[in-house]
């Protein structure tokens, strides 16, 4: 990542970073843990069921610190950025426990600070520690992540790449639009607003349709154009990639005002938020929704890769000592889980876990990513199933039961999202490798499994009627991954 910093960036990263540190001299010690993933892959409800788990000592058998007993307290503080969204938990939380539905999706960056008073496992912890760590949580859009690598590229790269991309036989009926559109277009002709305007709309129009579930794809800068936020309309957001050119750009062209609208969407608004969020990350979770790729067919897979290839290039991995932590942010772990566990029965977690190993694995070598710890993970930050088994015949099938949102549709019959059902959702493929063959993955959509999305679950009460927390699957095994170290 060096090569898409400057100088000047780097001196600017290394001067925010050592006022922090110096900061957490007269405070709690703080980790930085960045929650990024593609659209629906579960951002809001993960950071939603961590921080009510903790803050209400939830079921987390596998986090040692909790189980152990050493957490005395977790509470909500403000803050440190005052020019960041706060994440709004509560509003989460009453979401999911009062209405049961599910959440808005992370829509722009937003923050929240977690401090957790804990005692140290060691003698030599409890008397040097100060008992206490500051938990920032970083949400952003993973669209956003995957602008970052634009980054290396001109704007005759980004548009060359977009043009190939688009060939692909999983996207090249939803290009036909946008590339009928270029196609009347002259780059050399002089530069014209509304031209410009109509080429940005049919190419946002493209990634969008790109985004649905039939297609589920991944790999879909620039982000903003799906997540466009308060720049919409504006000429940052009004660009879009032309056929490569023979020769220099000609001045006062159409695609001179696509080559600097280009380099502006990098400055303005890719290169800040790598500068002054991303750099300043210690640990990763990227949560990645493997169900709907798979729902999609073996080419949504590969764009599944791609995309978590261009994200691992993104990140500054490595592990800091005590003079270089002072002037620069490395993320030492990162987290790649598969959300939505609950949709299957246990019995194909393994599958699903290797399914998502054989992706990071690919995606690492591709990346040529090294110098942090990896892990991966099948979970469900909250668990909106439980399980049973059904007869059929003479067989007995596992199935999932839950209730499923209104107008899902299986076997013909539409639910209302009041009716409770058992679900048979099918068998994930014993061999991972099958997701990954490349002539599948370059053509059809054969069906791997179907899947259905559920309500969130009501929360068991105690016998005094207290809440329970919300129920999960290995959100522990995730936070004693993500900061478990940090409370030993």
């Amino acid at each position: 990542m060096a090569a898409i910093t400057s100088i000047t960036d780097e001196a600017r990263i290394a001067l925010e970073t050592m006022a922090g540190r110096t900061a957490e001299l007269f405070s709690a010690p703080t980790v930085r843990l960045g929650v990024s993933g593609l659209s629906r892959s579960g951002k809001t409800v993960f950071i939603t069921a961590l921080v009510h788990n903790l803050i209400h000592g939830g079921r987390l058998p596998l986090f040692e610190a909790q189980k152990s007993g050493r957490i005395a307290r977790a509470m909500l503080e403000h803050q440190p950025d005052d020019a960041v969204p706060r994440f709004q938990y509560e509003d989460h939380v009453s979401a999911l426990v009062d209405q049961r539905i599910w959440p808005d999706s992370t829509r722009a960056i937003s923050e929240l600070r977690l401090t957790v008073e804990y005692e140290s496992a060691s003698f030599l912890g409890r008397m040097f520690s100060s008992g206490r760590l500051s938990i920032d949580i970083v949400d952003y859009p993973g669209e956003w992540l995957l602008d970052l690598p634009l980054l290396g590229k001109s704007y005759a790269e980004f548009s060359k790449e977009a043009f190939e991309l688009s060939e692909l036989p999983v996207r090249a009926d939803l290009a036909t639009a946008w590339r009928s559109v270029v196609a009347d277009v002259d780059g050399d002709a002089p530069a014209d607003e509304m031209v410009a305007r109509k080429l940005a709309e049919a190419y946002a129009a493209y990634l969008k349709a790109g985004k649905q579930d039939g297609r589920a794809l991944s790999t879909l800068p620039p982000g903003r154009f799906l997540m466009p936020g308060d720049l919409e309309g504006s000429p940052a957001l009004t660009f879009a990639p032309l056929p490569p050119n023979e020769g220099r750009t000609k001045s006062g062209s159409l695609r001179a005002m696509m080559e600097r609208r280009y380099d502006s969407y990098l400055s303005h608004v890719v290169r800040p938020f790598f500068r002054e969020h991303v750099t300043r990350l210690d640990r990763q979770i990227v949560l990645i929704d493997a169900m709907q790729a798979l729902n999609a067919g073996p080419a949504s897979v590969a764009d599944l890769e791609r995309a978590l290839t261009e994200i691992l290039a993104c990140f500054r991995p490595g592990r800091g000592s005590i003079l270089t932590d002072w002037f620069s942010r490395r993320i030492d772990r990162i987290l790649i889980a598969a959300t939505k566990a609950d949709h299957i029965h246990h019995t194909a977690h393994d599958q699903l876990q290797a399914i998502v190993r054989r992706l990071a694995d690919r995606a690492i070598t591709r990346a040529g990513f090294s110098g942090a710890e990896v892990e991966v993970l099948a979970m469900a930050a909250v668990r909106a199933t439980r399980e049973g088994t059904v007869k059929q015949g003479r067989e007995t099938l596992p199935v999932i039961i839950g209730t499923p949102i209104a107008g899902e549709t299986i076997a013909g019959e539409k639910f209302d999202g009041v009716t409770e059902t058992a679900v048979f959702p099918g068998d994930l493929p014993k061999d991972p490798a099958a997701l990954f063959d490349a002539t599948a993955a370059n053509g059809g959509q054969d069906e791997v499994v179907r899947f259905v999305r559920f309500r969130p679950p009501r929360l068991e009460r105690t016998a005094t009627g207290a809440t329970l927390s919300l129920p999960h699957i290995r959100l522990d095994r995730a936070l004693q991954f993500l900061i478990g170290d940090r409370l030993a």
